[in-house]
């Protein structure tokens, strides 16, 4: 027997599937079909059916069929029938449902009264009305075309954008066709190392060199597409890339470079310009691959910010990007200028269509970098977070002189340098202040052979206005005691206030 759908638009709001498959005779079928549809709740009390003639007609049933049915149900209850008024559902109480138990929530860690940690920006500060505004625009002004399958570079209106304001506003030699858009930094080295089959799919093979401080996870990409991964050394000036050709990076045959030129990830210095020209220089003779990684590169606040290594050789240099920092991570949107030699195995691994970037969001993103809105909302947010450094400066200089933060006046965090040996106590005490923050060394290659030090990593964009005074005073309690100067009584680093509470377990 068929399975069917009977037509109660006008009776509760939308079509009743009636399950008319099973043993039995077809009046019988249907008055089980219609007891568990009462049982169920999907015909309510008080439901009017139809009359048997149309649900016959509906059903394809003959109609004494389903007046036997109404009958036989309006006997047992429930049904009710009257003049006037036609047949439904008996206005009766629901036989009682078993309760059931809720299943135990899992523990989860109280959260922070103030996150610290680096990496992203002032959620309240998103350009919510000039988004709206750029999406409506975008949408009007969008051939049909765009409605369809699309193109795997991503929409040429985005790209276009791109790379108008990577050449205006960083330096980059952008060339549409060479621009390939992504749902953001991640999903670039997926492409680049794992393709969209897994490990191994991607373009790119290893070994890989990357600073010796940097983010876990951008290490993790590469190692699980089966790529090994060295560190290169820290300083001063920046990367060691000298290591590449006289360090242990040159022993094992290195192919390509990850670095962070404008703003080095987490330790704060940019890359000196003897050492860019020399990367650059690396890669030519050796036929490596440079993979920049310009995350925060706009937001430089003691002088102009320093132009993209790409500008000095596109053919030996990825540059990639991202609005999760500049907008908002939640946009997913990013991109890969390359070299024209890896478009094609990029677009290959990029795969089918089901994993690329939203459309709607790459018009929007379109038109809200054309219209001149990014522009204004990145001078905002530069002002914003460099008065929050600045604040944090001062109260450091105030109160704190012993220690300091490092780094140049640029991007969404500062590292403060503690005394030798603190480190793992300070991230222990600024988690019973309320505070959630890293430590230098979980930013640390296994395999690197020079600490940077001890410090903490401070990101001041996440913390509301309103909030970051706070935020800041309770980090300050966090900090060790200068040389000399005693802890509190008690012998502990940190004696918690009566309004603090370590954080749950």
């Amino acid at each position: 027997m068929p399975e069917s759908w009977v037509n109660l638009a006008e009776r509760i709001g939308s079509d009743l599937h009636v399950d008319l498959s099973g043993p039995g005779s077809r009046r019988a079928v249907l008055i089980r079909a219609l007891r568990d549809a009462v049982r169920e709740g999907r015909l309510p009390p008080g439901t009017r059916l139809p009359p048997y003639r149309s649900l016959a007609a509906d059903l394809g049933l003959a109609r004494n069929t389903v007046a036997d049915a109404y009958a036989e149900l309006v006997a047992e209850g429930w049904l009710t029938a009257r003049q006037g008024s036609g047949t439904r559902v008996a206005e009766r109480a629901a036989p009682p449902k078993r309760p059931r138990m809720p299943k135990p929530a899992p523990a989860r860690p109280a959260a922070p009264a103030y996150d610290l940690r680096q990496g992203t920006p002032d959620a309240a500060s998103f350009p919510r009305t000039a988004w709206l505004a750029a999406a409506r625009r975008a949408l009007g002004a969008a051939p049909n075309e765009a409605f369809g399958p699309g193109d795997p570079r991503g929409r040429v209106e985005l790209r276009r954008a791109l790379a108008d304001y990577l050449t205006r506003v960083r330096g980059v030699r952008a060339d549409p066709e060479r621009i390939v858009v992504c749902s953001g930094f991640a999903h670039a080295l997926r492409l680049l190392f794992a393709g969209s089959r897994g490990a191994g799919g991607g373009v790119l093979r290893g070994p890989f060199a990357m600073e010796s401080y940097g983010l876990g996870f951008h290490r993790d990409i590469l190692e699980s597409a089966g790529v090994r991964t060295v560190p290169l050394g820290l300083d001063e000036r920046g990367a060691r890339v000298e290591e590449l050709t006289d360090g242990p990076s040159a022993g094992s045959r290195t192919r390509g470079v990850l670095l962070t030129p404008a703003h080095q990830f987490p330790t704060g210095g940019p890359l000196h310009p003897a050492r860019r020209a020399a990367v650059v220089d690396w890669a030519r003779t050796s036929g490596g691959l440079i993979l920049e990684d310009d995350y925060d590169g706009e937001f430089r606040y003691d002088r102009e910010p320093v132009g993209a290594v790409q500008g000095l050789d596109p053919e030996r240099v990825v540059y990639l990007g991202s609005v999760s920092k500049s907008l908002s991570p939640a946009v997913r949107l990013g991109w890969l200028v390359l070299p024209e030699q890896l478009v094609d195995g990029v677009l290959a691994a990029k795969g089918e269509r089901e994993a690329w970037a939203s459309v709607l969001d790459q018009l929007t993103l379109a038109e809200f970098i054309s219209s001149g809105q990014y522009d204004r909302h990145i001078r905002r947010m530069r002002q914003r977070y460099r008065h929050r450094r600045d604040r944090l400066v001062t109260a450091l200089a105030e109160r704190a002189p012993h220690i300091t933060a490092t780094g140049i006046a640029a991007g969404l965090h500062a590292v403060l340098r503690l005394p030798p040996g603190t480190e793992a106590s300070a991230v222990k005490a600024a988690a019973w202040q309320g505070i959630a923050l890293d430590g230098l060394a979980a930013f640390r290659h296994p395999g690197a052979t020079m600490p940077a030090g001890d410090g903490l990593v401070v990101g001041y964009s996440t913390p509301t206005e309103h909030a970051y005074g706070a935020a800041v005073e309770a980090l300050l309690r966090a900090l060790p005691p200068a040389d000399g100067e005693q802890p509190p009584a008690g012998g502990e680093l940190l004696t918690p206030s009566s309004t603090a509470r370590p954080p749950a377990t």
